[in-house]
């Protein structure tokens, strides 16, 4: 890896980290970077799961006030979590590069229409309710969107809030709060899956990790003086252009 290369990933985190802060899509900065240096997608898709475990387990810190309130509720859609997330990361594994390049634009284009469509998304507030396990059809939404996070983890977080304000009981905040709680276990168990499979490119991480760090240090100061919806058109513009990236390289 370049000094130049270095100081791209390490950009790429720091952008990484203040876009989630503010309106979320970290993914696609990390994914994309780790292709420009020539990290084969499979990797770069791994890689980028274990550079953003540690706004994950920050972000459920913050909710802590809120989960200490639901948490033994929530321990069934951690197990179902657990058990999807390891499924979606054996079927990467089990898929060699060039099958997972061909999927690659594909689930750009879902997780980049996902995350535009986030804001119509959010589930309605229902004051006076906690986020709790609710009926079998959450469950299985559950478990189908752990596969998915496993699997290609970009707009989990948005797809896994839509599913919970549809399934499950608490106004946004609980929901959100059960959300990043959830994330943590489909992150880490794939995390697990990827580390014994040898496909994180471990020099890439260390690169970016402190520049994710900074940023989302730096996306508070952001979200105070740059619109949102400015952040969320970056983010949407980065997935459209790697997806024809992979398109037109076939």
């Amino acid at each position: 890896m370049s000094v130049f290369d270095a100081i791209l990933l390490f950009l790429a985190g720091f952008l990484s980290g203040a876009a989630n802060a503010v309106a979320g899509g970290g993914t696609f900065i990390t994914f994309g970077a780790m292709t420009l240096v020539g990290v084969p997608p499979i990797v770069a898709n791994a890689t980028s799961s274990v550079t953003q475990f540690p706004g994950y387990i920050t972000s459920t810190l913050a909710y802590w006030a809120d989960i200490r309130h639901f948490w033994r509720g929530a321990l069934l859609l951690c197990l179902i979590s657990a058990v999807g997330a390891l499924a979606g990361a054996l079927i990467l594994l089990a898929l060699d590069n060039p099958s997972f390049r061909v999927l690659v634009p594909w689930l750009l284009l879902g997780a980049t229409a996902l995350f535009a469509a986030g804001p119509w998304l959010k589930p309605a507030p229902k004051p006076g309710h906690e986020a709790a396990v609710g009926s079998l059809a959450g469950s299985l939404a559950q478990f189908v969107t752990a596969i998915y996070g496993g699997f290609f983890g970009a707009g989990m977080g948005v797809m896994m809030l839509a599913t919970l304000g549809l399934t499950q009981a608490g106004d946004y905040h609980r929901l959100n709060a059960l959300k990043n709680m959830l994330a943590v276990v489909i992150a880490a168990v794939a995390i697990i899956v990827f580390v014994s499979g040898g496909v994180v490119a471990w020099p890439e991480a260390i690169a970016m990790i402190p520049g994710g760090a900074l940023g989302g240090y730096a996306g508070v100061w952001i979200a105070k003086r740059v619109p949102q919806n400015v952040v969320r058109g970056f983010v949407i513009a980065v997935g459209l252009f790697l997806a024809f990236y992979y398109f037109s390289k076939g």
